[in-house]
């Protein structure tokens, strides 16, 4: 997979993540789509996760190595970063990292996993829970 995310098979939101690396429901679903490969993470996700393993006092490194291999980082692009402030006055109540994630979603054309339940009924988002 090239650092532009070509053969991605979804998108993996931050909250998927944290699901699969902390054994919480839905973890069995992100396993699964780790497994098929082609999983894409935005630069802008991977630090949000980064920050709430560290919030859990758990080891980033190992939390890292596990997913490094499955989970493909690519850049924020200005395209990413315009389409979501369009997202924004449909969707106030999405944070800015929610919105980067569902702007790499539609320019990849995958869908997003997501264990936000504040994301259900939004265009291809596959909930987990």
């Amino acid at each position: 997979m090239t650092a532009l995310g070509a053969g991605a098979g979804c998108v993996v939101d931050a909250s998927a993540l944290l699901a699969y690396l902390f054994g919480e429901t839905g973890k069995d679903a992100v396993r699964d789509r780790l497994r098929r490969g082609g999983a894409v993470c935005s630069a802008a996700n991977w630090s949000e996760l980064a920050q709430k393993v560290g919030q859990k006092g758990k080891d980033w490194s190992l939390a890292k190595g596990l997913l490094s291999r499955r989970v493909n980082v690519v850049p924020v692009t200005q395209a990413d970063a315009e389409a979501a402030a369009r997202l924004w006055p449909s969707h106030p109540e999405l944070s800015l990292g929610d919105r980067l994630c569902l702007a790499l979603r539609q320019r990849l054309a995958v869908p997003a996993v997501t264990a936000d339940l504040g994301w259900a009924g939004l265009d291809g988002v596959e909930l987990i829970r």
